[in-house]
């Protein structure tokens, strides 16, 4: 029982957490309408397995570390802000080049894998994302805990973070959103870029606060 308590504590603060706008969401979001419904589908299959790392890492000690080790921390948000930055700059840069679009063969299936990775590396780089899985589990998990539920937990956050954000691709990906993308590609790409570069910024910014 108090397994099952923790476990729904756990999930229902990272729930509200996930569904909360950032970078994730703006990566899916223009991944979905620039790219197709499978690109965005990938992206949030990556965005779940950042999940699972973070969840894994929680599990093992995670919010120990970071306050053991300060350094650390600052070192993972200047990283991070620097690696939003970058995906900033390369949405804003290519704001004035034509869309192409994979659509068969190899290079769907390198697309693909490309929009995953993309949402697997915007997951991880996302050191405030790392410390609301530390918070959340140091709060509710359990003194000990079976394997099962170790397990189980794992799959749960799997469940939200790539559920939520295909919920996203699925609806940006339809023709009504992508029609409106593509009459104002230039302006939605400067947007979304300028966007990273600000969250980046400013995760940079803070990373002399604790």
């Amino acid at each position: 029982m108090q397994e099952l308590i923790s476990l729904l504590g756990i999930v229902g603060t990272l729930a509200i957490g996930t569904l909360s706008p950032g970078p994730s969401f703006v990566m899916v979001a223009r991944v979905a309408v620039s790219a197709s419904r499978l690109s965005g589908i990938a992206a949030s299959l990556g965005m779940g397995i950042g999940g699972v790392v973070f969840a894994a890492a929680a599990l093992l000690g995670l919010h120990a570390v970071l306050l053991a080790v300060p350094a650390l921390y600052i070192g993972l948000k200047v990283l991070g802000g620097l690696y939003l930055c970058y995906l900033g700059y390369r949405i804003f840069s290519g704001a004035k080049h034509s869309l192409q679009v994979d659509t068969v063969g190899t290079r769907q299936h390198a697309s693909l894998l490309r929009s995953f990775l993309l949402g697997l590396t915007t997951q991880v780089s996302n050191p405030k994302t790392a410390i609301v899985y530390a918070s959340v589990f140091a709060a509710f998990l359990p003194s000990s805990f079976s394997v099962a539920f170790a397990l189980s937990l794992l799959c749960v956050v799997f469940s939200i973070e790539a559920g939520w954000y295909a919920i996203v691709a699925v609806l940006l990906s339809s023709s009504g959103p992508r029609h409106a993308y593509l009459r104002c590609k230039a302006w939605v790409d400067r947007t979304a870029g300028a966007v990273m570069v600000g969250l980046g910024l400013k995760l940079i910014a803070s990373a002399h606060r604790p």
